[in-house]
């Protein structure tokens, strides 16, 4: 396998939320929460709200925003795509999607030997 996988997607549901509070908020981020008020929720911010750590790791761009999560749970969750879902529900404390009545949900799934290697091999995992 010569193409490198993605190591974050986001459905039909999710890049049309973000269009929408982008819309509203103007460029956004997101961070994969490590737990604490909100769980695991993946946060999404206006950018300039929330401070990226030196250590926090980009998997990519969903909906053209930037997509962190934390060295640590990076180091956790190197095997897997994070697809970025919408669910019904309330969002994050702190999550842009708050009060819309829908809230974003991480869902994941293994890479492939060959993905995994793939990513190895550009320095991605």
């Amino acid at each position: 396998m010569t193409d490198t996988p993605q190591q974050v997607t986001a459905t039909l549901a999710a890049l049309q939320l973000i269009d929408k509070l982008r819309a509203r908020h103007g460029p956004l981020l997101f961070h994969q929460s490590g737990g604490c008020c909100d769980g695991s929720s993946p946060m999404c911010f206006a950018e300039g709200d929330f401070i990226v750590g030196d250590r926090d790791v980009q998997l990519g761009h969903i909906g053209g925003a930037p997509f962190f999560i934390s060295a640590p749970q990076f180091d956790y969750w190197k095997h897997t795509q994070l697809i970025i879902d919408v669910v019904p529900g309330r969002g994050g404390m702190f999550s842009l999607e708050n009060g819309e009545g829908v809230r974003f949900l991480v869902r994941s799934r293994l890479f492939t030997d060959e993905e995994f290697a793939a990513l190895q091999a550009a320095g991605l995992a």
